[in-house]
């Protein structure tokens, strides 16, 4: 079992899902790393790292790539864009990849949140989603989606979400410190 204080939380500090981690994780005492761009606003800026274009730009995707691993089209303005390349960030970084939303019928996450969990699945990195209308963790084991409750246990994780975070959703997370923490938590 690994110490919270030994684990980085990789994040993008939006309102929600994001925000909500990055509270229970300074909580824990786990490092956080906030990512962002010049002139968005997030709701958490603990561990602020604001990335270049350049840097923005090892992140950036195609439209096309996108609509063809989520089966769906996104807006493909200038701020969607950068968006998602933080997400490359986030996820590049953060090995464990956690995140709160909706499951849709093609096996993708609904919203942008999607993005990020298709990034975890193709750099095949071990994904957790806790599905709101379900009420349940799932993970993506063997191409499909397993119920299955997750435990934190990796040095890095990854943190993305709905920022319409439900009470059972903020209980999931908060459930997920303590089953990966109880026994070190002072």
């Amino acid at each position: 079992m690994l110490e919270p204080g030994k684990i980085t939380l990789y994040t993008g500090g939006h309102r929600g899902t994001e925000e909500y981690f990055g509270q229970t994780a300074e909580k824990w005492g786990m490092t956080e790393v906030t990512f962002n761009f010049e002139g968005h606003d997030i709701s958490r800026e603990r561990g602020l790292k604001i990335l270049s274009d350049e840097e923005l730009s090892r992140g950036g995707v195609g439209p096309d790539i996108i609509r063809k691993r989520m089966d769906r089209s996104f807006a493909s303005t200038p701020m969607m864009q950068k968006i998602f390349q933080v997400l490359f960030h986030i996820v590049n970084n953060g090995y464990q990849v956690f995140a709160v939303g909706w499951l849709l019928s093609n096996g993708t996450v609904k919203g942008g949140t999607g993005w990020g969990v298709e990034l975890a699945r193709l750099f095949n990195r071990p994904v957790h989603l806790f599905e709101q209308d379900r009420k349940e963790w799932v993970s993506w084991l063997h191409n499909e989606w397993v119920t299955e409750e997750p435990v934190i246990s990796h040095r890095t994780i990854a943190v993305t979400g709905t920022r319409n975070l439900s009470d059972q959703g903020r209980q999931a997370i908060d459930e997920l410190f303590e089953r990966s923490f109880k026994k070190s938590h002072k």
